[in-house]
């Protein structure tokens, strides 16, 4: 789980990890558009009919209404300006995200559904929290803008806090137990430990206890006593946030549902079922991530920002529209990263 959110890998990937394995084939190639290059067959009229597959069909009646296509054109030429039509689209709106990296494929349902449009989170590892983890500012200011980011960066990217880590610890370790005394005793009944050994064990407690400060919400300073700019900046993610979760999940490009993703990517119930990425401090917990990234790693992880049938042409102007709200509201994240109040 060790390394930057910035570094390009696959390693998580569904998608990706999907196609090294035959048994649990998510699509054909072709189905990957964006950043892609495919290769077609034979000649067919700039109409985009029969010969050409349906989420090019579908991507390909978008285009039309976008630019001009007249005239005839070979199905090389025809599938080159779908995709570079959408692809430019897609780039122009996610260009300025850097707080991950992304990767937009358009999925075949195995049930003959319509197409849906997917956005994979390239990304792994622990988020840089910059200035949070590592800066001057007073913790309470750090508290806070941790509590923000912990709060409201799911609704978006697949990440989890510190929450999900313990719990799925208490089930790894402890049965499920959380306080100190039942995790002993599902130690020794569950797992063979001798009394005399306990002193040596991870308890809740201890876990509990490497948390630095800023990552205690009960820390977190109250925005009154926030510099003013940072406070703008947490408030802007809120009303990002709220935007964001206002779309409905039929038209959010960025909303992930499990069992409309299994429709399209048969196999992903292999994965694991944390997401790729965390906002827990690799310092503090380089035991407890390795752990429960290991599923993740040798299956992978449930890296799926968002995954969202698209019925009709018309449909994919509204995924456009969620795709930028998705894209402000990780730039209003990225924000409060890059900005240090201690050093403005």
């Amino acid at each position: 789980m060790h390394g930057s959110s910035s570094t390009r890998t696959r390693q998580g990937a569904i998608l990706a990890n999907r196609s090294s394995r035959p048994a649990a084939s998510a699509f054909r190639p072709s189905a990957d558009l964006a950043g892609r290059g495919i290769a077609l067959s034979p000649d067919i009229p700039a109409i985009f009919d029969a010969p050409l597959a349906a989420h090019h069909k579908l991507i390909g009646r978008w285009a039309v209404a976008r630019q001009d296509a007249s005239g005839i054109c070979s199905r090389v030429e025809a599938r080159q300006h779908i995709e570079r039509v959408f692809d430019a689209a897609v780039l122009e709106i996610l260009a300025p995200v850097d707080l991950a990296d992304f990767r937009v494929a358009v999925l075949h349902s195995e049930e003959d559904g319509p197409p849906a449009i997917a956005i994979v989170c390239e990304s792994m590892g622990q988020l840089d929290l910059g200035w949070i983890e590592t800066g001057d500012a007073p913790s309470g200011w750090r508290a806070a803008a941790y509590r923000v980011l912990e709060q409201c960066l799911n609704q978006a990217l697949p990440v989890f806090g510190y929450g999900d880590l313990f719990d799925e610890i208490a089930m790894y370790y402890w049965d499920g137990e959380t306080d100190d005394e039942a995790a002993r005793q599902s130690l020794i009944d569950y797992h063979g430990a001798e009394p005399d050994e306990l002193d040596e064990q991870v308890l809740p407690s201890e876990m509990n206890a490497r948390r630095p400060d800023w990552m205690i919400a009960a820390n977190a300073a109250p925005a009154r006593r926030l510099p003013a700019e940072l406070r703008r900046r947490l408030a802007a993610l809120r009303d990002a946030h709220k935007a964001l979760a206002a779309i409905p999940t039929d038209l959010d490009a960025w909303h992930f549902d499990f069992q409309v993703a299994c429709e399209y990517l048969p196999g992903i119930e292999e994965c694991a079922s944390l997401p790729p990425l965390t906002l827990v401090p690799f310092e503090q917990f380089a035991r407890e991530l390795d752990d429960v990234a290991r599923h993740g790693m040798e299956m992978g992880f449930m890296d799926l920002a968002g995954i969202c049938p698209i019925p009709d042409a018309g449909r994919i102007d509204d995924w456009f529209a969620s795709l930028r709200l998705g894209a402000d509201f990780l730039i209003a994240a990225q924000n409060i990263l890059q900005f240090d109040p201690a050093n403005p």
